[in-house]
């Protein structure tokens, strides 16, 4: 988890679809929703209204009303509401505070129409990825906000802690399942019991306050998988590199690329004919510190070791040995003598012993995918923003907010933007020493007319200087894409 996300920093996918002067988003997201056919997903969903306006017109004031300019559903309702519906504020507000919405369901079923109309499951490269994101909150009345370590601030603030799995492929994001995380710490208990016990909303209850992360993340690809999400590999950083992690992703048949830590869990190594048990700090120190080499076509120098984890859950048991590999990676200093600090290195775990080290960087690379889409989550989307306290309010928005993003990411997708393999035929030749990251053109797109916009008053500027640039930008973008950055080896070693 890594909540210091800067805009200035982050590439987006989706904003530029916002910012077109040349789409009303009223006109897209009509447009849209009737192209993915949400209607019939909604009621598909378990959906349904007895009385008054159509559920699915509900559904789809709420998912509107963040776009038109507008700081809350009150404020939509009183200034917009009567431009697209008779309905009135109580409706949306009553719609969001339903226990028996499936809003996972609905959240799935549009992921599933976007990956299949948008022909995703032709991708080469299916990648699950995990991550949570803290938003803090408060309010002696609002349900599931609790305590949580912000690593980004090193102190601990109340808010919710939302866990999120997603979909990466060569072109884009999807994220496809969340849910809010209770922690065990001053947690606030709901404002009244559920009418119901046996509803979705009290079920989904029961998994924030009940479930580790861990658990939640475990259940949460069972699901995806069983939705018919296949995926080859899952990605995660480092608060995510745990053996029930890994043991999750084995038993679905996927494998794991994870970022690790610099903590106490043990490897076992064979050493001059010897096997030692040895933690990554330790194995920096004994293997890999005097062995760094250069890795051809990347601005990265790595060691790679297969060893042992034990990932039995009981010792009673006895141990359960696999072999998995491990890569040791920092960046290339300018001065070439210069040695990696005890610090300045990252450590990566696959259970995948063949796979080249360029390979695993380009594959985790993609969990860049849902950085973005936390930032655009909480700058564009109305990540937790519905001004109520009700956990089933609190459930219904972050599936709202990702139906939100499904929808953009649909209509840039089948818009008539130069495709991925288009733009990278086009500016290979300039990018060869990261071809490793090919997969990844639709991101170089927006650093570069970042690039060229930051340098289009620039007089004199010559082709040499626009590269020198653009080389830059695309360096620093790989240091936050695979968490090279000097703040995250930081957080890790501690």
């Amino acid at each position: 988890m890594n909540n210091a996300i800067n805009k200035n920093v982050l590439p987006t996918l989706i904003s530029d679809v916002i910012a077109d002067d040349k789409n009303y988003m009223d006109n897209v997201f009509a447009d849209t929703w009737k192209k993915l056919g949400l209607n019939k997903l909604v009621k598909a969903a378990g959906f349904s209204k007895r009385s008054g306006i159509e559920i699915t017109e509900a559904v789809f004031l709420l998912l509107l009303w963040k776009w038109l300019s507008v700081s809350s559903i009150a404020m939509f309702c009183r200034k917009s509401l009567g431009v697209f519906s008779l309905a009135k504020k109580d409706v949306m507000y009553d719609t969001l505070k339903r226990e028996d919405s499936n809003w996972r369901e609905f959240n799935l079923q549009t992921a599933k129409a976007v990956f299949h109309q948008n022909r995703l499951d032709g991708s080469k490269l299916k990648v699950l990825v995990l991550d949570d994101s803290i938003k803090g909150r408060r309010g002696k009345k609002m349900e599931g906000v609790s305590s949580h370590y912000d690593h980004v601030s090193g102190r601990y603030v109340m808010g919710e802690q939302v866990l999120t799995l997603g979909l990466a492929t060569e072109e884009t994001f999807l994220p496809l399942d969340s849910q809010i995380y209770v922690s065990e710490s001053k947690a606030q208990v709901l404002v009244r019991p559920f009418k119901d016990g046996r509803s979705v909303v009290a079920k989904r209850y029961q998994e924030a306050i009940s479930q580790s992360k861990p658990q939640m993340a475990a259940t949460m690809m069972k699901r995806a998988i069983r939705k018919g999400f296949e995926a080859d590999y899952l990605v995660a950083d480092a608060w995510f590199g745990t053996k029930p992690t890994i043991r999750s992703a084995l038993d679905l048949e996927i494998c794991p690329i994870l970022r690790m830590k610099k903590n106490k869990l043990k490897y076992r190594v064979t050493i001059k004919g010897s096997k030692k048990l040895l933690d990554a700090k330790e194995l920096y120190s004994h293997v890999v510190r005097k062995e760094w080499k250069k890795v051809r076509g990347m601005p990265w120098k790595a060691v790679s070791l297969r060893v042992e984890i034990d990932l039995s859950e009981d010792q009673g048991k006895g141990p359960e040995w696999k072999e998995i590999q491990l890569l040791f990676v920092r960046g290339v200093k300018e001065d070439e003598a210069a040695q990696a600090g005890k610090k300045d290195w990252a450590l990566f775990l696959t259970t995948d012993t063949s796979l080249s080290m360029s390979k695993l960087l380009e594959i985790y690379a993609l969990r860049w995918g849902i950085e973005v889409y936390f930032k655009e989550a909480k700058q564009h989307l109305g990540f937790l923003a519905e001004q109520t306290v009700s956990f089933a309010s609190h459930t219904a928005s972050i599936h709202l907010c990702a139906i939100r993003y499904l929808i953009l990411v649909h209509h840039k997708l089948a818009g008539h933007e130069l495709r991925v393999c288009d733009v990278r035929s086009n500016i290979q030749e300039y990018m060869d020493a990261l071809n490793y990251a090919g997969r990844l053109w639709s991101l170089f797109r927006d650093i570069i007319n970042g690039t060229l916009k930051k340098l289009r008053n620039t007089l004199g500027c010559s082709t040499k200087l626009i590269m020198q640039a653009i080389d830059q930008e695309v360096k620093e973008f790989f240091v936050r894409s695979l968490q090279l950055d000097e703040f995250t080896m930081r957080l890790e070693y501690e």
